[in-house]
């Protein structure tokens, strides 16, 4: 049973950073995909960084680029958003999801079969 659990979300002040950890679960990580995703109030879900797990390429949307950087630890089986210099319009419900493939990961929602359960970020003094 696929299984992803976020953790690290919380009250970050601008400026600060977090680390967000998605533990995975059920599946061997090598053949998938890994994406971080956000969705703040009132808006659609959108893609913010993802992982090819078989060769680690990386994709990181353009809002968050310099900002953000995805890893992975394949012996814990965890995938990590490491987040700095937030600011307001970095608030929103964080989500990992999972997609078996070898092609370039994507920041579509829709090419994501399995989801977490979301942790809250919220970035304000």
């Amino acid at each position: 049973q696929v299984q992803l659990v976020e953790s690290g979300g919380g009250l970050v002040q601008p400026g600060g950073s977090l680390r967000l950890s998605c533990e995975t679960s059920g599946f061997k990580l090598d053949y998938y995909a890994i994406g971080w995703f956000r969705q703040a109030p009132g808006k659609e879900r959108e893609g913010v960084s993802c992982i090819r797990n078989s060769d680690g390429d990386t994709r990181l949307a353009d809002s968050v680029k310099g900002r953000f950087t995805i890893s992975r630890d394949n012996v814990k089986n965890t995938l990590y958003l490491q987040m700095n210099n937030m600011t307001p319009e970095d608030t929103a419900v964080y989500y990992c999801a999972a997609k078996q493939t070898i092609l370039p990961c994507a920041l579509q929602t829709g090419a994501y079969d399995y989801w977490g359960q979301g942790t809250q970020v919220t970035v304000s003094s």
